[in-house]
């Protein structure tokens, strides 16, 4: 795979800004842990190899065990996951997954039930911001890894 073009450099300000407002998220209430799944789970849904690559390399500095990335997949039918972080990653595939339908009121419940509104809001706009990184990184095919060194991702011994 060859990188289509490097969008960071066309559009430096713009890359800017969304980059310091995904840092800013970083720093919410909801903890590195949860916003590192929430954001390997919508990479993986879309597709998305730099972003996938990218977050599991955080996710293990941030000491997140290998075995929960690799259950990842399958979070419904592992018990590796607790209440809070199934109803945040319930919520990131229905967000990611737009399909033309309502999320149903029973997710939004679910949801509501381990977040508070602040909390939800945050968890949201994670979601939203993993999102559109993604079509970024799908559509321009952003070459996994090829940033590791800038992020300091090379600390995290994957390879």
């Amino acid at each position: 795979m060859t990188q289509r073009l490097n969008y960071p450099q066309q559009a430096p300000e713009l890359f800017k800004k969304f980059a310091q407002f995904s840092t800013q998220l970083a720093d919410s209430s909801l903890g590195k842990t949860l916003h590192d799944l929430v954001q390997i789970r919508a990479s993986q849904l879309n597709g998305c190899a730099f972003c996938l690559d990218m977050h599991s390399k955080e996710a293990k500095i941030h000491g997140e065990r290998e075995l929960r990335l690799y259950h990842l997949p399958v979070w419904r039918e592992s018990p590796l996951f607790d209440a809070r972080e199934r109803a945040a990653l319930a919520w990131t595939e229905a967000l990611t997954r737009l399909d033309g339908h309502p999320v149903a009121d029973a997710l939004y419940e679910e949801a509501r039930a381990q977040f508070d509104e602040k909390e939800l809001t945050e968890l949201t706009w994670v979601i939203a911001t993993i999102n559109a990184w993604n079509r970024l990184g799908v559509g321009f095919q952003a070459l996994p890894g090829s940033a590791d060194k800038v992020f300091g991702l090379d600390k995290a011994n994957l390879s």
